[in-house]
């Protein structure tokens, strides 16, 4: 139980450091993507490429041009033309435009009727052109508006405002915790609300601008801060420039917040190590990929093999690089790993003791022992099947081809035989990939089976040519042989040519199959009804008939004694088109089971049922108007 808390423990640590972070690469790449859209005819592209250029310290190419899209853009009935207008105009130097037409439209906005996100576009276009704010009035009317709109977007909008007031925002401050609580975990590595990545981000950028303005730390726990950490990173190649924007909005703010900066610890150098190149470099960044602003001490707490789980190093220092302080170095290959893959924990500890610093330990990072192979004793040969003789092999040396062509038929089998060797432990190993292929030199038809290993790890390749004669189509004639070798731990993986062979198959037994051309017309598909059952006997639908008609029989005839009154009936175009549709209905009824099949009935008896239903409305109308009468 011990042992299982333990292990829980240090998966949820592991789980709990930022995997990733803004590479240069990304950020130039958010760049290009700004900058081509700054140039759109579109205002609120034009507004968040500007705003992602900001984060990124970047100005557009056409300062003059896109202040001229703004300015077409005015547009004073629309809050958030206006707001984005003047956010836009705030990006550039010398760009100023005129909103005095809307003062009045925003102005009004801030009122507690009015939805959050108006009040967020009045508010920053006031400020940002220049414009007083009734902030007395706007903060009651901030919270009472959220009391009908609590979603988490509507509190991201209201975080934001309110750290740009002077008033007391302790309320709105107070309802962060709650708002955090209503994120979804995912994989127990990502929060993120329903929303998606904007109103994530949004949220999340609001809460801690908030907290900086009141200088307290937001109520947000430190796993709760990683976990939005990787869930921002895990989207870090979105493309659309609004919530991009954002998302640098927010991944700067949990780099330059004064309660909780995230720390990435990544691996640096290639996923393999070798003798060759024995260095594992890890780099220590925040978010945005910049050095630390403590000096830091990083250890690798451990490395196991993923394997059999067996711990090769403890409590190693990493070394500082000489020529970059994000890089650090350790020499992997000195523990004399054997070959395969490891897990390093990684952990990280400042100079100076720093409590913003989150993620410093249980980071994972992942390195394969490389090695180089050599192929020993190579045998290849032909035997008879029955054993009857000395098969008959040949000694090859690695890439040298056999000289001669080795000749086999259906009463032999060719053996080949080999070892794999760990260049630098001298040690026998299995590979994961060891084939064998076969192609027909004239039809270059190929054939590949798979060599196995026996425990004392040499690898064996049995072909016995009369049963394996299905497989090759019963094809005689000359192939080459190869060995193909492979592994993801294999540095010098080969395909070696080993000899040619003749090989000799009896003759099929089974008819040839005609062969069809795949891209030929395919037979048409014509539907076809079931074939019609066979009918009883006349006398026996005659009877049936008779039977069914009798009651209708007993229906005239009790109407010819009771005396039938039919003056009453309505002697009208309606009255008359009526019942004589309904008998017709009832004659195509008749026709269905005397000729007509279920397809022709439908189509009939649909176009009658048109009419029937016209008289047969205005017949009731006509009725129920005489009954008031």
């Amino acid at each position: 139980m011990r042992i299982l808390c333990l292990f829980a423990l240090f998966s949820v640590g592991v789980a709990l450091t930022p995997t990733s972070y803004l590479t240069s690469v990304d950020q130039n790449r958010f760049k290009s993507v700004f900058l081509s859209s700054s140039e759109s005819s579109d205002l609120v592209t034009i507004h968040y490429s500007l705003a992602g250029l900001g984060v990124l310290g970047a100005t557009p190419i056409n300062n003059a041009r896109t202040c001229q899209n703004i300015k077409d853009s005015v547009d004073p009935s629309s809050l958030s033309t206006l707001y984005h207008v003047v956010s836009a105009a705030s990006y550039l130097t010398d760009c100023k435009v005129d909103i005095s037409s809307g003062l009045d439209l925003l102005k009004d906005a801030i009122n507690p009727a009015s939805p959050i996100i108006d009040m967020f576009h009045a508010f920053f276009a006031l400020k940002k052109s220049g414009n007083s704010v009734d902030e007395a009035a706007l903060i009651p009317a901030l919270i009472e508006s959220l009391k009908k709109d609590d979603l988490p977007a509507s509190h991201g909008y209201a975080f934001l405002v309110a750290a740009e007031l002077g008033g007391n925002v302790a309320k709105l401050y107070d309802s962060i915790e709650d708002i955090v609580a209503q994120a979804d975990e995912v994989d127990e590595k990502y929060l993120q609300f329903e929303g998606g990545l904007y109103v994530t981000s949004l949220v999340v950028d609001g809460a801690y601008k908030l907290a900086e303005k009141l200088n307290k730390a937001p109520l947000i726990s430190e796993d709760k801060v990683v976990k939005f950490a990787n869930y921002f990173l895990s989207r870090k190649h979105v493309h659309q420039v609004k919530t991009a924007s954002q998302l640098l909005s927010v991944v700067k703010t949990l780099t330059t917040n004064p309660f909780h900066v995230p720390v990435a610890i990544t691996r640096a150098s290639s996923v393999a190590v070798s003798p060759v190149t024995p260095n594992v470099q890890v780099r220590v960044t925040n978010l945005m990929g910049a050095v630390l602003e403590k000096p830091i001490n990083v250890v690798a707490d451990s490395a196991r093999h993923m394997t059999d789980d067996a711990v090769v190093l403890s409590k190693k220092t990493f070394t500082p690089s000489a020529s970059d302080r994000t890089l650090f170095e350790l020499n992997f290959m000195q523990a004399k790993p054997t070959r395969g893959f490891y897990k390093i924990v990684v952990s990280a500890t400042p100079s100076e003791a720093d409590g913003r610093l989150l993620g410093l330990t249980g980071a994972e990072v992942q390195v394969k022992v490389t090695i180089q192979v050599s192929i020993e004793n190579v045998e290849i040969g032909v035997a008879d099947k029955d054993q009857t003789t000395v098969a008959r092999t040949t000694k090859l040396q690695h890439p040298n081809k056999a000289a001669n062509a080795l000749e086999a038929d259906y009463h032999q089998k060719i053996l080949m035989k080999f070892q794999l060797k760990d260049k630098s432990s001298g040690q026998l190993m299995t590979a994961h990939q060891a084939f064998v292929r076969l192609t027909n030199l004239n039809t270059k038809q190929e054939i590949i089976f798979v060599t196995e290993a026996d425990n004392t790890k040499i690898n064996k390749f049995d072909l016995d040519i009369g049963s394996g004669a299905k497989d090759f189509g019963h094809l005689s004639g000359r192939y080459s042989m190869e060995l193909i070798i492979g592994d993801a731990i294999i540095e010098n993986p080969f395909s070696w040519h080993l000899a040619d062979l003749v090989l000799t198959f009896p003759e099929s037994t089974a008819p040839k199959k005609t062969v069809l051309d795949q891209y030929a017309p395919k037979p048409i598909i014509k539907h076809e009804f079931k074939a019609p059952e066979k009918r009883p006997a006349m006398v026996v639908s005659t009877i049936f008939t008779v039977l069914v008609a009798v009651p209708l029989l007993i229906l005239f005839i009790l109407w010819a004694r009771l005396g039938v009154n039919i003056s009453n009936f309505p002697m009208s175009i309606s009255a008359v088109g009526f019942h004589v549709c309904l008998a017709g209905i009832f004659g195509f009824y008749f026709l269905y089971w005397h000729s007509l099949n279920m397809f022709q009935t439908l189509r009939y008896v649909g176009l009658l049922s048109i009419p029937t239903f016209l008289f047969g409305n205005r017949l009731l109308s006509s009725i129920a108007a005489q009954r008031k009468k």
